[in-house]
């Protein structure tokens, strides 16, 4: 092993592996179910591999448009306006992107300046804070509220000031399952009514909304879709994560400043890709169905659990699954998934990794975008505890 000869001053000295790679790692050590990271052990239909193909064969192989091609553009126009009644312009404020963790990336580094204030809500999806910090900003912390993990927007309104440039939502909500309503949207426009803060909408999840409920997208809301970038991901839509493509919506403006960072931290996303998922995306059943797929996943997994000693919480939207674990346990969080893991053969995340603070509910996060048998191999072994 070779030793670098050059002495490293960190930009994120705080920061080692992420959680979602040592529980991975931790249940393959241990041959447990993996719980912990959210991606589905099942396969998207042929459909969609057969249409990446059908553009790899065809020579759709090199180079697209910086934005993304303008069919898959088109197609993301098309169902943002029938879903939200929102009208984005092809050209000019929409662009693909690698994933969704490089759009919420690109967008930080577009708009927050060294000594910015962005203000998140945790438990906080943890690749924001990072992100924020690289580009010398710095995170203000709101709450969302234990046991329902609803905004406090007063709470908000206090923590809003002059250095304030950002301020980042994710509903559905990862890792809780909360959603924002349509008055709480109302309530943040009031909030940045008359100022130059950017609303970055974290809505990879948009598809997977539970009990009837509707999304409320930022997209759909006029005062803030004209200062707010809006990401989601075809990942969490098609089942598709390791394909890393996502998309951004955006004022025209915003669009500008956010692909003059995109061109040079990534270009462009993956062409065949592109081609598979716009002609795929022409059956609109692809993802208005998505909702009722997870909701049964979700049912049978918390039937699964329904004997053991867990205290599942509500689970609006999203696919993972919040559960106190009082009864079985007085460990803090992370050394109960990391017991749980090794003692019971489930891995799932500890819900404190995603506080700065480190406060510690007792409660972890479980994934149930997986195939029944797997959750059954799971309930099994967590109603044994």
């Amino acid at each position: 092993m070779q030793k670098s000869a050059v002495a490293v001053d960190s930009k994120l000295p705080q920061v080692g592996t992420t959680i979602f790679t040592v529980m991975s790692r931790l249940a393959a050590d241990c041959s447990a179910i993996n719980l912990s990271q959210g991606f589905p052990d099942f396969q998207a239909e042929a459909a969609l591999f057969d249409a990446t193909c059908r553009a790899m064969r065809a020579g759709r192989n090199q180079y697209p448009p910086m934005a993304g091609i303008v069919e898959l553009r088109t197609a993301i126009a098309s169902k943002v306006r029938e879903l939200y009644g929102a009208a984005y312009d092809v050209e000019g404020e929409i662009t693909v992107t690698a994933g969704a963790t490089q759009a919420i990336f690109t967008a930080i580094a577009a708009f927050v300046r060294a000594g910015d204030e962005v203000v998140v809500f945790e438990p906080v999806y943890d690749s924001y804070v990072p992100a924020i910090e690289t580009v010398g900003g710095r995170a203000v912390f709101a709450s969302l509220r234990f046991p329902d993990y609803r905004p406090d927007w007063d709470q908000v309104r206090s923590l809003l000031g002059p250095r304030t440039r950002m301020i980042i939502i994710n509903s559905p909500h990862n890792p809780t399952g909360s959603l924002l309503r349509s008055d709480d949207l109302d309530r943040l426009a009031n909030l940045t009514r008359g100022s130059d803060i950017v609303v970055l909408a974290d809505e990879v999840y948009e598809h997977i909304v539970f009990d009837g409920r509707q999304h409320a997208s930022v997209a759909a809301h006029a005062e803030l879709a004209a200062r707010s970038i809006v990401v989601s991901s075809f990942g969490k839509t098609y089942h598709i994560t390791g394909w890393k493509v996502g998309y951004v919506l955006a004022a025209q403006e915003l669009m500008a400043e956010f692909r003059k960072v995109h061109q040079f931290n990534v270009f462009t996303v993956n062409t065949p890709c592109q081609f598979g998922i716009a002609e795929y995306m022409q059956d609109a059943s692809r993802h208005l169905g998505l909702a009722a797929f997870y909701q049964a996943k979700r049912e049978f997994f918390r039937q699964q659990l329904a004997a053991s000693r867990f205290e599942l919480l509500p689970c609006h939207g999203t696919y993972f699954q919040l559960a106190r674990y009082g009864a079985i346990s007085d460990l803090p969080d992370r050394e109960f998934a990391c017991w749980l893991t090794r003692e019971a053969g489930v891995a799932a995340i500890p819900v404190s990794v995603f506080r700065h603070d480190g406060v510690d509910d007792r409660v972890v996060r479980f994934c149930f975008a997986k195939q029944e048998a797997t959750l059954a191999a799971a309930g099994e072994r967590l109603r044994r505890l």
